[in-house]
């Protein structure tokens, strides 16, 4: 019953550094930008396509929806890109734990994530009408997460039935 450490394995592994990398890419882009307006990041390559208009939107931040709810001096009120280095480290270390309870943790915050992805993608092209190729390539990784807990999951299921 009780959990065991083991290797989140491989494809979790480079999901999750790539997204941490790629969020923290993404700290630095708002950061810089809040420095300075004119601030050019290596993604933003046209006016329809450019990362560091999408990060200093209102939805960059909270997800546009915790400064309305909670107010703006609200502790949850931080950049998303925030939300997604906590998410991949968690999704990291959840995966190095052996167990169902992990398991399930997995499957509910890839879901989780999956939503914020698709309500962000909305945003970012019906609202925004950008193109964020860092916003992309994290929504592929939550994608990939999500597929990959299923997986353990129904594995884990598995072994269960099987004893």
């Amino acid at each position: 019953m009780g959990a065991t450490w083991r290797h989140p394995g491989w494809a979790r592994l480079a999901l999750c550094l790539a997204g941490l990398v790629v969020s923290v890419y993404a700290l630095h882009v708002k950061a810089a930008r809040a420095r300075d307006p004119h601030y050019r990041a290596l993604c933003d390559v046209g006016t329809a396509i450019s990362c560091s208009r999408v990060f200093s939107s209102r939805w960059g931040k909270g997800f546009g929806l915790v400064e309305h709810v909670l107010g703006p001096d609200s502790v949850l009120n931080q950049s998303n890109s925030l939300f997604g280095c906590i998410f991949y480290t968690l999704q990291l270390l959840l995966g190095c734990v052996h167990g169902h309870w992990a398991s399930r943790l997995l499957v509910l915050s890839s879901l989780v994530s999956l939503a914020g992805s698709l309500y962000l993608a909305w945003i970012l092209f019906f609202v925004l009408y950008d193109f964020c190729i860092v916003c992309i390539t994290s929504y592929a990784i939550n994608v990939g997460l999500t597929v990959l807990s299923f997986r353990g999951a129904q594995r884990a299921r598995g072994k269960v039935k099987g004893q």
